[in-house]
């Protein structure tokens, strides 16, 4: 059954096919919304940098794929270089180096901070390289360790994110958490999606104290 959606006595297909059906229904942004996104890392983005323990890297493939990665440390784990420059240090992770065979084939990175118990982010849009410079890495270094690489982000647009989805998901409300039992543990879930010559047997507490132990 084909849907439609109804603007006063006009009759528009349920699928949005321009953008001048999209703004049809939303409207244009405000000045403020437009004014607010910047070409730089300003005095506000480092602070907020600086308390970030966490992020969303996506990425675009050269045949058009995509892929966002979490990517975690202390706070401020990722470094201001200058105005216009970011560090991400690439720690140990599974080895499949989505994000960053993407940045090698196409440069192009989306970049969302998060801090806990704060509503607003805070993006960064540009383009990225792959580094393995000693004075760069270097200003990357936690618990004694150096990264392997970092990723050298150079901003084209910086602005800070409204709070209305974190309001809308509660996820920084206590009463958000679920008991984690009431899911499959992280080992059983990827033994059902591989084949059977590499299921493992590893409770959550093994596995946590594996990762804790490979951390950086």
């Amino acid at each position: 059954m084909e849907l439609y959606l109804w603007k006063g006595n006009q009759v528009l297909n349920s699928k949005i096919e321009t953008v001048d059906q999209l703004r049809e229904l939303y409207g244009k942004p405000s000045d403020r919304a437009r004014l607010k996104v910047l070409s730089k890392i300003d005095g506000h983005m480092k602070s907020f940098l600086s308390h970030s323990p966490f992020l969303i890297l996506s990425s675009f493939g050269s045949d058009g794929s995509v892929d966002a990665s979490p990517r975690g440390g202390s706070p401020g784990f990722v470094k201001a270089l200058d105005e216009s420059t970011l560090l991400i240090p690439d720690w140990p992770g599974n080895n499949r180096l989505d994000s960053i065979t993407n940045i090698i084939q196409s440069k192009s990175v989306a970049t969302l901070f998060l801090i806990p118990g704060v509503k607003e982010s805070l993006r960064f849009n540009g383009t990225a390289e792959v580094r393995t410079d000693s004075d760069l890495l270097d200003h990357c270094v936690e618990g004694g360790k150096v990264p392997k690489i970092v990723i050298k982000l150079t901003i084209a647009e910086a602005f800070l994110h409204c709070s209305k989805a974190i309001m809308r998901s509660r996820l920084w409300e206590s009463e958000s958490q679920i008991n984690r039992q009431q899911l499959a543990t992280m080992n059983e879930m990827i033994n059902d999606q591989v084949p059977a010559e590499h299921v493992v047997s590893e409770t959550d507490e093994e596995m946590e104290k594996r990762y804790r132990d490979s951390l950086y």
